[in-house]
């Protein structure tokens, strides 16, 4: 459904273009609803030339302009952004911020007291459309701000809604989490290439059964136990697969993993907020 709004994006990197492409796809905006403001020329002109939407050079113009203001610079130029736009935010605006580790309230202290925000925890399978993204709001953030803010994300994927605390858990596993995949992808690839597999079609194969694996777990609603029960017939191959993997400490691994991730982005979001 449209929202009707006007959109400016605060920076033009990968997750931004992807909220841009997933946006019109879905009709949930319009190219006239779209701005997008960065600082390099080239890249402005490839924006436009892609998408047709209005690019800009000027930050506090086009947050002027919009209904919907989506921060998305990297974390460390982010205080200089928030220093620029701020004459510009008001409470009738909403902020979106994707700026990984930086806190609702260290962007409010920039913004002025009042302030609309929400703080959204995307991923970056959101750039095939596939994106896992968690949103959280900030006090002075309405239900309507939430769902506007949910229906940018879900353009690009599936949202769910947490409390800003847990957003490092969020980080830790669905935003950290598609190295953890890439990384068994390349694992079974390897594997696949061992026992003597040409290396392109031991990737595809690969690559296809996390995703068939994936897809089976969301559709069904069935728990990965059972449907992993249904492939290891007794004494066959995937349980004497399932043994090695167990032998070798890959679900300690992988909790390990996003525990390691947690840790780290809650390191780095305690450091933005000083």
């Amino acid at each position: 459904m449209p929202l009707g709004k006007k959109i400016a994006f605060l920076g033009t990197g990968n997750m931004a273009e992807a909220l841009v492409k997933g946006l019109l796809r879905a009709g949930t905006a319009t190219r006239e609803e779209i701005l997008c403001s960065e600082p390099r020329a080239e890249r402005r002109a490839e924006i436009q030339a892609r998408y047709g939407v209005e690019t800009s050079g000027d930050n506090r113009a086009l947050a002027e302009r919009a209904d919907i203001v989506v921060i998305s610079v990297k974390p460390q130029t982010i205080e200089h952004l928030l220093v620029e736009i701020a004459p510009a935010i008001d409470h009738r605006k909403l902020v979106v911020s994707i700026a990984a580790g930086i806190p609702i309230l260290a962007i409010a202290r920039k913004l002025g007291a009042g302030v609309r925000i929400v703080r959204v925890m995307p991923n970056t399978p959101a750039l095939v459309g596939a994106g896992a993204t968690a949103l959280a709001r900030g006090a002075h953030a309405t239900d309507a701000d939430l769902e506007q803010a949910r229906a940018l994300f879900q353009s690009v994927g599936t949202t769910e809604v947490v409390e800003e605390p847990l957003l490092d858990a969020v980080t830790g596993l669905s935003g950290s989490g598609p190295a953890f995949v890439f990384l068994a992808i390349e694992a079974l690839a390897d594997g696949g290439v061992k026992v003597g597999l040409a290396r392109p079609v031991a990737m595809a194969l690969a690559a296809q059964t996390v995703l068939g694996s994936a897809k089976l777990v969301l559709e069904t609603g069935e728990h990965p136990g059972r449907l992993k029960d249904q492939v290891t017939s007794p004494g066959g191959t995937a349980i004497a697969g399932v043994h090695a993997l167990e032998m070798g400490g890959l679900r300690a691994a992988l909790i390990a993993a996003v525990e390691a991730a947690t840790r780290r982005s809650r390191e780095l979001g305690e450091k933005a907020a000083k």
